[in-house]
């Protein structure tokens, strides 16, 4: 499961547009926050011993990586966890949407930053 961070309001066409450089910097930038949220726990959830006796706990979190202008879970539970998913005797849990949360946290900031680039050409 991965993020890639397409376009806002116009702003990230136009500044690609007028400077890739200058928009594959504001993109690597964003790319790097949304990781470094997720690492430093930014909602990622970690399993306990209550969700999970005897298991390893904090795997998807390690899992978490960045390439480029990509970031993303390795672990194939990732979407389930995300989007939640069916049990075996039929019930559901819910998605916890933390990547989702992560992405909508950093929405205004990669708008600003678009837009002092912008400016600043």
């Amino acid at each position: 499961m991965g993020l890639v961070i397409r376009d806002v309001n116009g702003l990230a066409g136009k500044l690609n547009r007028l400077s890739h450089v200058r928009f594959e910097a504001v993109i690597m930038k964003n790319m790097a926050q949304i990781y470094n949220r997720g690492k430093a726990g930014g909602g990622t959830p970690v399993s306990t011993e209550k969700t999970r006796p005897g298991g390893p706990h904090g795997e998807l979190r390690m899992s978490l990586g960045q390439s480029g202008d990509t970031v993303g879970y390795a672990k194939d539970y990732a979407p389930h966890v995300e989007y939640g998913h069916r049990t075996v005797n039929g019930g559901y849990v819910e998605g916890q949407r933390f990547l989702q949360r992560n992405v909508k946290a950093q929405e205004p900031i990669f708008r600003q930053d678009l837009i002092n680039q912008l400016r600043k050409l």
